[in-house]
């Protein structure tokens, strides 16, 4: 089997498909859509839905309630602005930070960022004395995936406004004063300017410190279940061939390409080193030739 044909490796076919998505990007807004749709169509009109996953304000006071710092992430206003926009930036720029980080971590960026914002934001709360109000809506997620786009990506292009063509550092700046602008003025609106601040932040701090949260939780890979052994009689035509082609060394080079896809998986393709860089490189060689061979 070759690099390409293993699970983790595939790239996404385009087309009709029940399996759902192969991204956490796509995930996350069939997640988000599926909350919002349900809150409409299937609720007496008071928003049930959106009320059970909202962040209260006195939420520090309640440790019961703690899920929500999370969960609220996943509900969002009546107004079908809220969500599409949300989604709409997720959708655009998702993709390459998760191509970057990897699936996981990626994850792990995107929850992260939904505790910094709701925290920051009941924290506030809390210290004027605000018991009233509810949090909602992945902003704060979002506008750490646009930050962390622009850090990554400083010069590519982005439509402002889905507009304006500016370098991508130009819009990451706009976006944080424009957000640092409406907090400062206490502006009468339904905007947690602090909520995407806080997302900022967090972006800013993960790329500067090269932190990867993947490594701060216990590897718990040997409780993975493992498959049971099987032994597989070859066909005649293979028994033909040469011992020297499918030698102990492609075996172990196998195996070896196994483990570096799973960090990748795992970890994302940055924390490759430059040996694992040079096997998949190798690996990817072999397996063309064989594929042109076998043609």
């Amino acid at each position: 089997m070759g690099i390409y044909d293993r699970d983790y490796y595939q790239r996404d076919r385009y087309g009709l498909s029940f399996s759902g998505p192969r991204t956490m990007v796509g995930t996350l807004i069939l997640l988000n859509v599926a909350a919002y749709l349900a809150d409409a169509l299937f609720t007496s009109g008071g928003h049930e839905i959106t009320g059970f996953l909202a962040v209260p304000a006195d939420v520090l006071t309640r440790p019961w309630a703690w899920w929500k710092l999370i969960t609220y992430g996943f509900a969002h206003d009546s107004n079908p602005q809220h969500v599409f926009l949300n989604m709409l930036g997720l959708f655009f720029l998702g993709p390459d930070i998760e191509n970057t980080y990897g699936r996981r971590e990626f994850l792990r960026i995107y929850l992260a960022a939904l505790v910094a914002g709701s925290l920051t934001w009941a924290a506030i709360n809390w210290a004027q004395g605000n018991p009233r109000g509810t949090l909602l809506g992945a902003s704060g997620a979002v506008t750490a995936v646009v930050v962390l786009y622009t850090l990554n990506f400083p010069h590519r292009t982005l439509l402002f406004f889905f507009v304006f063509p500016l370098p991508a550092w130009v819009v990451g700046l706009l976006v944080v004063f424009l957000d640092l602008y409406g907090a400062i003025s206490r502006q009468e609106s339904h905007v947690a300017y602090v909520v995407h601040l806080a997302g900022a932040a967090l972006a800013l701090l993960y790329f500067q410190s090269g932190l990867n949260f993947g490594r701060l939780l216990p590897d718990l890979s040997w409780l993975r279940r493992r498959p049971p052994l099987r032994l597989r009689w070859p066909p005649p035509d293979e028994e033909k061939k040469d011992d020297t082609e499918e030698g102990p060394a492609e075996d172990e080079l196998s195996m070896e390409v196994d483990r570096i896809l799973e960090k990748i998986s795992r970890q994302g393709e940055a924390s490759l080193t430059r040996k694992e860089r040079r096997t998949l490189h190798l690996a990817s060689r072999q397996y063309q030739k064989r594929h042109r061979g076998s043609q």
